[in-house]
């Protein structure tokens, strides 16, 4: 009964933290999307504004993740990263193209 007990606390662990991870994935894809909308109308201060909140959501999914979807969050994270330097040099265009390739990665972990 106490291999048992211990079995599915360890189980309602995994599962809660893929969950905690889920939440913060679909927060960074929002606001990703929304970075992406605003560097294509030329906002680039918005821009930086909605991938710092997205690149701040990534990295606290990637603590909680494992394996390819902890790469995927990883990799986003540094795309939004580099896409906040280029819209802090006012460069929307460069910015977005960041984004847009952060939110591919960002997709591969929803649909995970």
């Amino acid at each position: 009964m106490n291999k048992l007990t211990t079995v599915l606390a360890g189980l309602l662990l995994c599962l809660s933290t893929n969950v905690f991870a889920e939440q913060h994935a679909d927060a960074a894809l929002e606001h990703a999307t929304a970075a992406a909308a605003q560097g294509k109308a030329g906002h680039a201060a918005t821009l930086v504004d909605h991938a710092k909140m997205a690149m701040d959501e990534s990295a606290s999914a990637s603590l909680v993740s494992k394996s390819i979807i902890k790469n995927h969050l990883d990799e986003a994270g540094e795309l939004l990263q580099k896409a906040v330097h280029e819209g802090n040099l006012n460069h929307a265009p460069a910015a977005t193209k960041l984004v847009d390739e952060a939110i591919v990665h960002l997709k591969a972990v929803s649909k995970k």
